[in-house]
């Protein structure tokens, strides 16, 4: 199978740039990121792709068992790594696929040695001693909705999450992306990431971890980002100066400074 073609990969920026790899959440593609791009590209390689069941991706190469664990989709990232012979790379990640990228970064550390974290959540649904921000049945009722009408609840949901209600243009971007991506796909991956608890696979983490929060987010509310930094021995969390659960695409230029403030520090 053509990997490149499968998911979708573009590479643009420097050719002799240190390499970052940029993966989206749920409902997106790698247009998500383009307001990043472009200052990003000044310094580094950048690899973007869009995931099995999402953006510009082969939908025949789409496998629901794969791809009702993260680990199907961390697949996804090494085999476009292999594909490329990417090394030494800087996973920066948003949302659900911060904890993909951590997934990754276990298997290969020689592929992906840095991790960026935007808008990280392990787990959504609080437990004892853990706020996720939802209850089981907020999200069950969150699921049962999608299930059933889900381009209504993308139109309802995309405002919500995306925040900065001064800027709806923001809102319909995102439900844009929701209403583009095929239904039965994104319920797959709803129920994947929305049920996941990945907050053991953060203890395993050996690499350079920077995570970013948003002052006000709905969907990872600041007690994750605090609780994530505490799980990654030597990770630093940043709060950006942002509302809502996208900053790549409401604050663009300070997502992209954290990132390069991160990765040339390491440097």
């Amino acid at each position: 199978m053509d990997i490149l073609r499968r998911n979708n990969v573009t590479v643009t920026g420097r050719t002799d740039g240190p390499v970052l790899l940029l993966a989206h959440g749920f409902g997106c593609d790698q247009n998500m990121w383009r307001l990043v791009v472009p200052a990003l590209a000044e310094r580094y390689s950048v690899v973007l792709f869009d995931y099995v069941g999402s953006g510009r991706a082969d939908p025949s190469a789409w496998d629901e068992k794969r791809y009702s664990s993260l680990e199907g989709y961390a697949q996804d990232v090494l085999e476009v790594c292999e594909e490329l012979d990417l090394r030494d790379v800087t996973f920066v990640g948003h949302s659900v696929s911060a904890m993909v990228g951590a997934l990754a970064a276990a298997k290969a550390p020689q592929r992906i040695s840095r991790l960026v974290m935007v808008a990280p959540s392990p787990r959504y649904i609080d437990d004892d001693g853990y706020r996720g921000g939802f209850s089981a049945e907020d999200i069950d009722e969150l699921l049962e909705s999608l299930e059933s009408n889900y381009l209504g609840w993308s139109a309802a949901m995309a405002p919500v999450i995306m925040g900065n209600a001064d800027r709806p243009e923001l809102g319909e971007e995102l439900a844009a992306s929701f209403c583009a991506t095929d239904p039965d796909m994104a319920r797959v991956f709803a129920r994947t990431t929305f049920l996941s608890d990945s907050r053991e696979d953060l203890g395993t983490i050996t690499v350079p971890t920077l995570i970013l929060e948003c002052t006000q987010d709905m969907i990872a509310p600041r007690e994750v980002g605090a609780y994530v930094r505490d799980a990654i021995p030597g990770s630093r969390l940043v709060t950006l100066e942002a509302t809502g659960h996208c900053p790549q695409l409401s604050a663009p230029q300070a997502t992209a400074g954290a990132i390069t403030d991160f990765v040339g520090a390491l440097r």
